[in-house]
């Protein structure tokens, strides 16, 4: 494999995919560093999406049974509990603490407020090339929509989370290699086609607005 100083990395990254991905837990789950917890949310995941097939559940009524069973469950262990002297079901508290909830609002808030940035950018026509990278990505998640349903697309997705950051890891130095040649060719098609054709556009709809 080659030196990753010999060419240039994918995205002019200077970390390891690890440390893109957090560096903790779910970094070690995703590149498979923790293999009994990977192999197991996968083997979980694929019963749940069998069961969900065949037995004809949705996942609003699987949910709704399990709590069922489960409170259920912990009243009646209480009650006897209460009655027969003996310790009370060993419950956390059950509480967001005033941090966590400022968090993940302050989060949200980012967030949205970044998606809304883009959508404004793209909606004025300030940047032509987000606006075919959003529209590339609209029109792949539709066609994989009409393919499968939500089930089998989020199991999927769930698949290629767990697969395709381990094996680009081990074999990074090829993909960056070849991904950023593609890349480069990419873009100099699409400075032909913005020079031959978006400039011409907007310069005859800058001539359209003279004339009127």
């Amino acid at each position: 494999m080659g030196s990753s100083a010999d060419y240039e990395r994918l995205f002019n990254r200077q970390r390891t995919l690890h440390e893109i991905l957090g560096g903790g837990l779910v970094a070690d789950v995703i590149l498979w560093r923790q293999k009994n917890l990977t192999s197991g949310i996968l083997l979980v995941t694929l019963s749940a999406w069998v069961v969900f097939e065949k037995s004809g559940y949705t996942l609003l009524s699987l949910v709704s049974s399990v709590l069922l069973l489960l409170m259920s469950i912990l009243f009646l262990w209480a009650k006897s509990a209460a009655i027969l002297n003996r310790p009370a079901p060993p419950l956390p508290q059950l509480q967001l603490s005033e941090e966590m909830v400022n968090e993940m609002a302050a989060s949200i808030r980012s967030r949205v407020n970044a998606l809304l940035s883009v959508s404004q950018d793209i909606s004025l026509g300030k940047d032509s090339r987000l606006f075919f990278k959003v529209a590339a990505y609209l029109l792949l998640i539709y066609f994989a929509g009409g393919l499968t349903d939500f089930l089998t697309l989020s199991y999927t997705s769930l698949v290629m989370v767990l697969t395709i950051p381990a094996l680009y890891e081990r074999c990074e130095d090829y993909v960056d290699k070849y991904i950023m040649m593609g890349y480069r060719k990419l873009l100099q098609l699409y400075v032909k086609f913005d020079e031959e054709y978006l400039n011409r556009f907007q310069n005859w709809v800058l001539e359209k607005k003279k004339l009127s």
